[in-house]
C-alpha cells in the first residue's frame, strides 16, 4: 500500500476523498440529467402521439363537417323543390276552385231556368188554353 507522502504523484487521502466526492456528485448530476432527458423523450413521444390523435380527430371532424354541409345542401335543394311543387299545387287548386265556382254558378242558373220552365209547363197544364 502506498502511504501519504511516499509518491509525489499520489494524492493525499483528503484530496483523494474530495476527488471521489466530486466524482460522485458529477455522476449524480449526470444521472439526473439522463433521467431528465429520458423523461423529456417520453413526454415528447406522448406529445407526438397526442398530436397524431388530435390530427386524426381533426380530420374526422372536417370530414363530418363536409358531409354535414353536403347533406344540408341536398336538404336545401330538396326543400326548394318541395316549395316550388307546393306553390304549383296551390295555383292549380285556386284555378280548380275558380272553375268549380263557375260550374256551381252555371248549374244554379241552369237549375233556376229549368225550374222556370217546369213552372211554366205546370202552369200551362193547369190552365186550359183558349184557342
Amino acid at each position: 500500500m502506498t502511504t501519504e507522502g511516499n509518491s509525489p504523484m499520489a494524492p493525499t487521502t483528503p484530496i483523494a476523498l474530495e476527488e471521489w466526492r466530486q466524482a460522485e456528485r458529477t455522476v449524480a448530476v449526470a444521472r439526473r440529467g439522463r433521467m431528465a432527458a429520458q423523461a423529456a423523450v417520453v413526454a415528447a413521444q406522448e406529445a407526438a402521439e397526442a398530436a397524431a390523435t388530435t390530427a386524426a380527430a381533426s380530420k374526422a371532424t372536417a370530414e363530418a363537417a363536409r358531409a354535414a354541409l353536403e347533406s344540408a345542401t341536398i336538404a336545401e335543394a330538396s326543400a326548394a323543390k318541395v316549395a316550388t311543387s307546393a306553390r304549383t299545387v296551390v295555383l292549380l287548386a285556386r284555378g280548380d276552385i275558380s272553375d268549380a265556382e263557375t260550374d256551381v254558378a252555371s248549374a244554379e242558373i241552369a237549375e233556376v231556368e229549368a225550374h222556370g220552365r217546369y213552372t211554366d209547363a205546370t202552369n200551362r197544364v193547369a190552365k186550359p188554353s183558349v184557342a
